[in-house]
């Protein structure tokens, strides 16, 4: 039985595995449609040390089209039931549809990880409300193409008027006020700014890394997702690396997931498990003699 009390009050950083079950997700779409692929990556994931695994069945990138309900629906509650047996098998679901979600926790997921921070589906904070689970709050002003009666996603939201920390913040905590007026138990929320949603920059993502305390100082715990977003290939750029490759990209991740496991956030969000678990054990042990001195 999950202690989610517990799991929200972790003192050490978690490690949050992705599992795309996508055919069009940026870095790995395909590779896990399959059932047995998604069942066995999942389970690899865990075993290389995955304090949580993430599931999503319907791309955000740029330009991504909506998935249907009834595909969505198949395949994450299809990768719920492949993985909860697994011994301690913690699962997030990746998902912007009340429906989804609601599906997945009857079948045994702990959290559900809402890229719209409540927007896209009214009905989906109702349904955490009514279930023992985790609500992953993010901020995002765009929407996928097809969401709103065949609507493109808004081409202009990066622009922040008063600072991209500081915009964040404050839009963040409106969805946060939304969600509870619809049930939530703040208790239950979790925070994530959005890296790269309506952020295309290093200038619009670097300062919210470095402005991570004052998203902890809101109370609320924090997760990271900055796992191969197109902002490490800026910085990779940047450093004179001009066609990196993924390993780059997931050893800029790490070095990113050590410094949030420093700074104290509640967990990463990473493709590469094995270097982001190795990452955050040295950002804790940072911390750790940080603070003794």
């Amino acid at each position: 039985m999950t202690d989610i009390k517990a799991l929200h009050d972790s003192t050490r950083t978690l490690v949050m595995g992705v599992l795309n079950i996508t055919e069009d997700s940026f870095s790995d779409g395909g590779l896990w449609l399959d059932p047995d692929k998604a069942r066995a990556h999942g389970a690899d994931m865990m075993d290389d040390g995955a304090d949580i695994i993430d599931i999503g069945a319907e791309s955000t990138r740029p330009g991504a089209k909506r998935v249907s309900e009834y595909d969505e629906m198949a395949r994450v509650t299809g990768a719920v039931k492949a993985l909860i047996a697994h011994p301690g098998a913690m699962l997030s679901i990746d998902t912007t549809r009340a429906s989804v979600a609601a599906a997945a926790l009857d079948e045994g997921a702990q959290i559900i990880n809402d890229v719209s921070g409540g927007r896209l589906d009214g009905n989906l904070p109702h349904v955490v409300a009514d279930h023992d689970c985790l609500y992953i709050v993010q901020h995002w002003r765009g929407w996928l193409a097809g969401s709103h009666d065949g609507a493109a996603p808004d081409a202009d939201t990066s622009h922040y008027a008063h600072g991209v920390l500081a915009d964040v913040r404050d839009e963040l905590m409106r969805q946060v006020d939304d969600v509870i007026a619809a049930g939530v138990d703040p208790e239950r929320i979790i925070i994530d700014p959005g890296l790269g949603f309506s952020k295309p920059g290093i200038q619009h993502n670097l300062p919210l890394l470095a402005g991570l305390d004052a998203f902890k100082a809101t109370g609320y715990p924090v997760l990271i997702g900055q796992s191969r977003k197109r902002f490490i290939g800026a910085m990779l750029a940047e450093a004179g690396i001009t066609e990196p490759t993924m390993a780059d990209k997931d050893d800029v991740t790490a070095a990113l997931s050590a410094l949030c496991a420093e700074h104290g956030a509640w967990a990463v969000r990473v493709h590469d498990v094995r270097r982001s678990v190795a990452a955050v054990k040295a950002g804790e042990l940072w911390k750790q003699y940080a603070q003794s001195n």
